[in-house]
C-alpha cells in the first residue's frame, strides 16, 4: 500500500506504540499501573501479575474502533486503550483509524467481523447507528464491549462502560452547594456542550436536581459545542449577559480552554469556576490556585482501556477480580469525582491533554 494513502487499520505493536511519545503514554497508562492511585486495570505487561486475572492466557484478537480524536478527551480515549492492551502479552490489538463517518465506522465494524476477531471494542460516534453491525458481530459469536455511547439494542453488546453524565452534573452542583449553599440568592451559570446531545441533557439534568436539593438554581446557562473556539465565543456572551456571576460550572475542559481565555479576557473574577471531564491542564490551572477554576469533574477517558481489560477477561472465560460472583458484568458506569486543590495530586498522572 502506498505511504500517501490512508490506511484504515494499524497493527499494534510496542514499536507503533513507542511512537506516541513518553508524555503521551503516561497520560494514557498511569492509571491502569497497580502504582497508581484508583487506577484502572490489572498489570498484566509487567514482571508479577497483580492478580491470577492478570497471568497470561490465550491470545485474544480485540478490533478496536472509535471517533476521530480531534478532542482532548477523545485522544485520550484512544490513546489509553492502546496502552491497556500493550500492557498484556496475550493481547492482539487491531486498532481502526478514527473517523467520525459513521459508513467508515461500520466498515470498520464489518472487517474486524470479517476477520474473526475475539472481541470488538467499540465506541460509536452514533450509538444508534452502529447498533445493527454491532447485533452482527454478536451473532458471528464475537464479544462486543460498548464504551461511553450506548446501542439501542441491549443484545448488541456482551458488555458496557459508561461514564456517568446524570452523576457529572450532581457532583458538579453539590460542589457548588458546598460552597454557596448558605447564599440563597447567589447567581450559578452553566456553559453546556452541544444541547441536541442526550449526554449534555443529562448533565444538565443533573446539575439542576443537586442545585435544587440546597435552593440554588441555574440563572444563566448557554451552550457551546465541545471546542475552544465554541467554548470562549460563549462564554464571552455570557459575560456580558450576566454582569454578576457566583460560580460557573463548564461541562468540558477542552471547552474550557476557551472559557478561561474568555474570562481573562473580560477581566472577571468574581466568581469560580468548575469544569467537567478532568483534562490535565485544568488540573493544573487548580493546583496553581491563581485562576477562577476551583475544581473540576471526572469523565473517564480510561472507558476504552476498562473495555479492552474486559473483553480479554470475557473472551479467556474469566471473572473480574474482587467479585464473589462469576463472570465479567454487563454494564459497568463509572464514577463520576470532584478534583480540587485538596486531591488532584491523586488525579493528575493519570489525566489526559486538552
Amino acid at each position: 500500500m502506498s505511504a500517501a494513502r490512508q490506511r484504515p487499520f494499524r497493527r499494534v505493536t510496542s514499536t507503533a506504540l513507542a511512537v506516541l511519545g513518553a508524555g503521551v503514554l503516561v497520560a494514557g497508562c498511569t492509571s491502569n499501573t497497580p502504582e497508581a492511585s484508583g487506577g484502572g486495570g490489572g498489570g498484566g505487561g509487567g514482571g508479577e501479575a497483580a492478580s491470577p486475572n492478570d497471568e497470561a492466557g490465550e491470545t485474544v484478537r480485540i478490533g478496536f474502533s472509535a471517533p476521530a480524536a480531534d478532542h482532548g478527551w477523545m485522544a485520550g480515549i484512544s490513546q489509553a486503550a492502546q496502552a491497556e492492551a500493550e500492557r498484556y502479552g496475550d493481547v492482539e490489538l487491531s486498532v481502526a483509524e478514527g473517523t467520525n463517518d459513521v459508513s467508515t465506522q461500520i466498515s470498520q465494524v464489518e472487517t474486524f467481523i470479517n476477520e474473526g476477531v475475539d472481541a470488538i471494542v467499540l465506541l460509536p460516534f452514533d450509538g444508534a447507528a452502529l447498533t445493527p453491525v454491532a447485533l452482527r458481530a454478536m451473532e458471528a459469536g464475537i464479544t462486543v464491549v460498548n464504551v461511553d455511547r450506548e446501542f439501542n439494542s441491549p443484545f448488541a453488546a456482551r458488555a458496557t462502560v459508561l461514564g456517568d453524565n446524570y452523576g457529572m452534573g450532581v457532583s458538579a452542583g453539590q460542589y457548588i452547594c458546598t460552597q454557596l449553599g448558605d447564599q440563597p440568592d447567589a447567581v450559578v451559570a452553566e456553559i453546556a456542550g452541544i444541547d441536541s446531545l442526550p449526554l449534555t441533557q443529562d448533565r444538565s439534568q443533573g446539575f439542576a436536581d443537586a442545585l435544587s436539593e440546597c435552593g440554588l438554581n441555574v440563572d444563566n446557562r448557554v451552550a457551546a459545542d465541545f471546542t475552544v473556539e465554541g467554548g470562549e465565543r460563549t462564554a464571552a456572551n455570557l459575560l456580558q449577559a450576566a454582569p454578576q456571576i457566583d460560580a460557573i460550572w463548564n461541562h468540558d475542559d477542552d471547552q474550557g480552554v476557551g472559557v478561561l481565555a474568555a474570562i481573562t479576557n473580560a477581566g472577571r473574577d468574581e466568581f469560580f469556576m468548575v469544569g467537567g471531564a478532568g483534562s490535565a491542564n485544568a488540573m493544573r490551572e487548580i493546583q496553581g490556585g491563581q485562576s477562577v477554576l476551583d475544581a473540576t469533574v471526572i469523565y473517564p477517558h480510561t472507558q476504552a482501556a476498562d473495555g479492552i481489560a474486559l473483553a480479554r477477561l470475557i473472551a479467556q472465560g474469566k471473572s473480574l477480580s474482587d467479585l464473589s460472583s462469576q463472570g465479567v458484568p454487563q454494564r459497568i458506569v463509572l464514577d463520576a469525582p470532584v478534583v480540587t486543590a485538596d486531591n488532584v495530586d491523586q488525579y493528575i498522572d493519570a489525566a489526559f491533554e486538552s
